[in-house]
């Protein structure tokens, strides 16, 4: 049932839809190399057969987990013959699937030919071709990035196959009702092929054909039977794994804890280890919430000890109560700008010395000093006031410095009101520290 022309393909209208990039390049005859990447059954193979038939190439079919790299210039060779044969009219698709399966030296191998002309590559992956395929030969390629198909376009392949005679099921005493199409189209997650082998397993075991007067019905409940479970596009390091992660991140710092949820219930049901999740939790706890809710930090804390402890399946419980409250907890990034702020001061100003009197004042024998420690004044002797307790006026740091920034959300409102009475309060110190000493002067 694949599509042999750009009119039989259903789906991606990012791609073949009027006016796109791609059926120009086709109606002009100005095919370049072409990467294809999205997930399985959303049409790579067939795009790539339609693409070759549309402009009377030959082509010729690969899977880089089965072939070599002297199959690879075997195709090369019979490519560059036939070119010059032919003047240079009779020129060859090379389709490669599961490109991303070549290692990079064997990626190599087609570059020279790509750029030459001397076959037109297709490649096919379910990888992000950024990473999984060589930077050169993704610079001389036009990438396109396919994308599960709609519900309406596989009703409409579903459509198709039935009513085929040809290539489909029109020959047999049929029917298929719109409520097991719907079924099909939705719990095959965008996977045509899924849904195909879906519908051929409903009618085989429903004994369609058998005989010359008998005529099947497959209903929802056959429908149901023939496919038991949703299809999931989940790689452990794929796209979806780092998409689906991001995804639940931003929901909980955008404060939307049905969202959170089903990214993780989606993770969760796709295999993604537990401790995973709860481990972007606890870093987000963190980062996004901070001292706003000191308890969220806690909270995560204990959602990765008990999810390490207890495992799957009521682990799900305790990441889902996690990901609640920090997705209703108040939120500031302060603390996570403080620190990378420090950080970079650090890392690229000038490496400020301890100040004397904040040196350990224990060694002061042993490196032959006795000024370590001296002049460090006791936080604890200090003039006490009766909102913040005692506050010296001392230096411990050399230079003008306000790293943490609190924006007065939750329970970081008192921190924020705190720390204004504690710097006012030094600032008074040391106004009155430097009024003694003039005096004395």
């Amino acid at each position: 049932m694949r599509p042999r022309t750009l009119e039989e393909f259903s789906g991606q209208e990012h791609i073949v839809g009027e006016g796109r990039l791609l059926p120009r390049l086709i109606r002009a005859d100005r095919l370049t190399s072409i990467i294809l990447h999205g997930p399985p059954g959303t049409g790579k193979t067939a795009l790539a057969e339609v693409i070759a038939n549309a402009t009377k190439r030959r082509f010729v079919r690969e899977n880089a987990a089965s072939v070599g790299v002297k199959r690879i210039r075997e195709v090369i060779e019979e490519a560059a013959a036939r070119l010059e044969a032919s003047g240079g009219t009779n020129r060859t698709v090379l389709f490669l699937d599961e490109i991303h399966r070549f290692t990079r030296a064997q990626q190599d191998v087609l570059l020279g030919d790509v750029e030459r002309g001397v076959i037109t590559l297709i490649g096919a992956t379910t990888e992000n071709p950024m990473f999984a395929v060589n930077s050169a030969l993704v610079s001389r390629s036009a990438v396109f990035r396919l994308e599960p198909l709609t519900e309406a376009a596989v009703m409409q392949i579903l459509r198709r196959a039935v009513a085929d005679a040809e290539r489909g099921l029109g020959r047999l005493p049929l029917t298929v009702t719109d409520e097991a199409l719907a079924h099909w189209a939705k719990v095959s997650d965008g996977d045509a092929r899924r849904a195909l082998t879906a519908l051929e397993v409903a009618v085989l075991s429903a004994g369609a054909g058998a005989g010359p007067l008998e005529h099947v019905t497959i209903d929802l409940a056959t429908a149901q039977e023939s496919i038991q479970r949703k299809a999931m596009v989940y790689a452990p390091d794929g796209d979806e794994h780092y998409d689906a992660i991001s995804a639940m991140i931003k929901s909980v710092r955008g404060s939307d804890p049905d969202a959170a949820l089903y990214w993780i219930a989606r993770m969760l049901e796709a295999g993604e280890d537990p401790r995973f999740i709860a481990r972007r939790l606890a870093i987000l706890a963190s980062e996004d919430i901070g001292n706003a809710d000191p308890r969220a930090i806690m909270v995560a804390e204990a959602a990765w000890s008990l999810t390490e402890r207890i495992g799957m399946p009521e682990a799900r419980i305790t990441l889902g109560q996690c990901a609640i409250y920090l997705a209703l907890a108040p939120k500031s990034n302060a603390s996570y700008l403080a620190i990378d702020e420090a950080l970079t001061d650090v890392r690229e100003g000038r490496t400020l010395p301890v100040p004397i009197f904040l040196r350990d004042g224990h060694k002061a024998e042993s490196i032959g000093s006795e000024r370590h420690g001296r002049g460090y004044a006791y936080s604890h002797d200090a003039r006490r006031n009766t909102d913040i307790g005692a506050v010296t006026g001392q230096d411990y740091l050399g230079v003008e410095r306000e790293y943490y920034r609190p924006e007065g959300l939750g329970a970081e409102e008192m921190l924020k009101r705190r720390l204004e009475q504690v710097r006012a309060a030094r600032r008074a110190s040391e106004d009155d520290a430097d009024a003694g000493a003039g005096g004395g002067a």
